[in-house]
């Protein structure tokens, strides 16, 4: 059974922390240079399936005692929003992007597609659902919420980035994402404390 609840925190943070995230920019820049809904394709793909590796990931930490397991997502929690903080917004992370020659469908989807999975590989949003997935023990919400977020993010990044990022600064939803994640760290250690 889905937990409208679960589903929509996970959505709500992984929107957040994805917003100034590389990727999203990656998808913005394919996105004025091809056709919109053969790059959605590609990057949704690879959001699903780094979606399924992290929803896998945070599963297996399920198995670990309670007290452990908060500990252990709380203090990720926690470094991830010191990261947050510390990266620089609007930074591309050195995310090449490559264009293919012709404007094939599976030309440019597999060029967003090729992007996001090499891109997202240990990044936060990832370690995030794996976090949240074992917190919540709720596989299925948490993997929804999760592609959902990263899905919302990469079309709003391909079709509406621009318009978007000259009306809310990255360093405000880059902050945002980061409270709530302090939030959620405390929250966990504090579990892990009273048991």
């Amino acid at each position: 059974m889905i937990s409208f609840t679960v589903l929509a925190l996970v959505f709500g943070v992984v929107f957040l922390a994805e917003l100034p995230d590389k990727t999203a920019l990656a998808g913005l820049v394919l996105g004025t240079r091809y056709r919109a809904s053969y790059v959605f394709v590609g990057v949704a793909a690879a959001f699903a399936l780094h979606v399924v590796l992290a929803v896998a990931a945070g599963s297996v930490l399920t198995l670990l005692p309670q007290r452990i397991l908060h500990a252990l997502t709380g203090a990720l929690f926690l470094g991830g929003a010191v990261l947050l903080l510390m990266a620089r917004a609007g930074a591309d992370g050195g995310a090449e992007i490559r264009e293919p020659e012709n404007q094939s469908f599976w030309k440019v989807s597999g060029a967003g597609f090729m992007l996001i999975l090499v891109a997202e590989f240990g990044d936060l949003t990832q370690i995030m659902t794996a976090n949240l997935a074992a917190q919540y023990d709720d596989p299925l919400s948490v993997g929804l919420g999760a592609v959902l977020a990263l899905w919302a993010v990469a079309g709003i990044g391909i079709v509406g980035g621009k318009a978007l990022m000259k009306r809310v600064p990255l360093a405000l939803i880059t902050k945002i994402a980061a409270l709530l994640m302090l939030g959620l760290g405390a929250w966990s250690l504090g579990e892990a404390v009273t048991g």
